[in-house]
């Protein structure tokens, strides 16, 4: 086994066992790591199959936590978003765009981590779930990052650790699922993307259980705070890239 390949395993490990920890967060370790020893076009799609397995396992394991009606209501208005987020991403304005969007994620989270609590939504509320699965399409299209405005409304639904985790990999699934599909047709699910694949596997699988055992014992406003301070890392890392292109 050469030293890319040991390489790409152990990024693939850490970024699993990150997602089944917290169901979100990876796409801020996954791919700009792999890029830097493996082609961008090789990276991207095996981070989309990885996190089809990471999802499917978890669906598999825990779909009696998963909300259902909220999984149903995220999914469509990000198949909305994503042209959207695409057209940004080629746009003039893709900087100021992004600058904006890190600052929102970033001031919610922080409001929330020094003591006040953000508005609680008791309920699925068919507009809220709309405008979050819509941002989510937005900063999926453009940024390859679903995962912050669902991570917002998981907060604002004050899900526990085992709801929000199992939920949200509810959600990723199809998207996934979509993504992958589209990696396909345009000819970039090559052996490579199946090679790397297949020898991560196994720690991907171990980054898994791990990740599940960790999760169930974190109580529901401990958890809150982890989801929270992820947020300011992936706003902050938004922010810098903003700043250097």
């Amino acid at each position: 086994m050469d030293g890319t390949t040991v390489y790409v395993i152990i990024v693939v490990f850490a970024a699993t066992l990150i997602r089944s920890v917290f169901g979100f967060g990876e796409a801020l370790i996954a791919v700009p790591l792999l890029a830097l020893r493996i082609p961008v076009h090789v990276a991207a799609p095996l981070a989309v199959l990885v996190s089809i397995t990471v999802a499917a396992v978890i669906v598999a394991q825990d779909w009696r936590k998963i909300h259902l009606r909220s999984t149903g209501w995220l999914v469509p208005p990000t198949l909305f978003g994503i042209p959207l987020g695409l057209l940004l991403l080629t746009s003039g304005n893709h900087r100021l765009v992004k600058a904006a969007l890190a600052v929102v994620i970033m001031a919610f989270s922080a409001y929330s981590l020094i003591g006040r609590r953000p508005p609680e939504l008791h309920s699925d509320s068919r507009l809220w779930l709309l405008v979050f699965g819509f941002c989510a399409g937005v900063l999926g299209g453009a940024y390859g990052m679903n995962g912050p405005p669902l991570a917002i409304y998981g907060a604002m639904r004050r899900w526990s650790a085992q709801h929000f985790r199992a939920t949200l990999q509810g959600y990723f699934l199809p998207a996934s699922i979509i993504g992958m599909a589209g990696f396909w047709l345009a000819g970039l699910w090559v052996p490579a993307v199946t090679r790397y694949y297949l020898m991560a596997l196994p720690l991907t699988l171990a980054a898994i259980l791990l990740g599940r055992t960790i999760n169930r014992r974190l109580h529901r406003y401990a958890f809150l705070k982890y989801v929270h301070v992820g947020l300011v890392v992936i706003g902050a890392t938004l922010l810098v890239q903003a700043m250097r292109s």
